[in-house]
């Protein structure tokens, strides 16, 4: 059976992908975060392909997952912010509006000498409508720390991040970092070996 290998050091897509009961590696990927499209379709299944490809001639026999999510609003990608200033710029931007969530996956298959033999990549996007937030909302949230290591400066599983969200359509795993649904249908189709590895509880 391949190894599989994840290339994101991100703590919310190693516990996901823990709770399908994978066994996996993790082995960062060094790659800077630029992109050629305007279209977040293609930048986030880019972003995640360019990751597990840097990564795949590390490992032989190995499937390499790479990721990423952007958020955008109003066709304005709102990344990671620079600092706490930047936070409750964007915060501020989301604050009674609603905005995508959009996040790619790669696949990266590779032989016994470290070959790439297969590639595919597909994303998933979930809408999310923000509450409105007073600015002692928005800066107690920021320091707690948690906004500024994510994209769109918040997280739908943080305490406060959590409450506000009013509501989404679609995957709420997708808003955390990782289409779990969409991950194990697309696993399937194509390496469907490892699908096998996956705990599925018996009735």
């Amino acid at each position: 059976m391949l190894k599989v290998v994840l290339a994101s050091q991100s703590p919310r897509r190693k516990k996901l992908l823990q709770q399908l009961g994978l066994i996996f590696e993790i082995l960062p990927s060094n790659t800077e975060e630029e992109f050629t499209s305007e279209v977040p379709q293609e930048i986030v299944q880019q972003l995640a392909l360019e990751k597990a490809t840097d990564v795949a001639p590390k490992v032989n026999e190995a499937l390499v997952i790479g990721s990423d999510t952007i958020v955008v609003l109003d066709g304005h990608i709102l990344g990671k912010p620079v600092d706490k200033n930047d936070a409750f710029r964007i915060l501020s931007m989301l604050s009674g509006k609603q905005h995508s969530v959009f996040t790619g996956v790669g696949f990266v298959k590779t032989d016994k000498n470290g070959e790439i033999t297969g590639t595919h990549s597909f994303y998933e996007e979930t809408i999310v409508r923000f509450s409105s937030l007073s600015e002692s909302e928005i800066w107690s949230y920021i320091e707690s720390g948690s906004p500024m290591d994510k994209a769109g400066a918040y997280g739908i599983q943080d305490d406060w991040g959590a409450v506000f969200v009013e509501r989404i359509e679609g995957d709420y795993y997708n808003v955390v970092g990782f289409p779990l649904n969409r991950f194990y249908q697309e696993m399937k189709s194509f390496e469907p070996t490892l699908v096998n590895g996956i705990r599925i509880p018996e009735h």
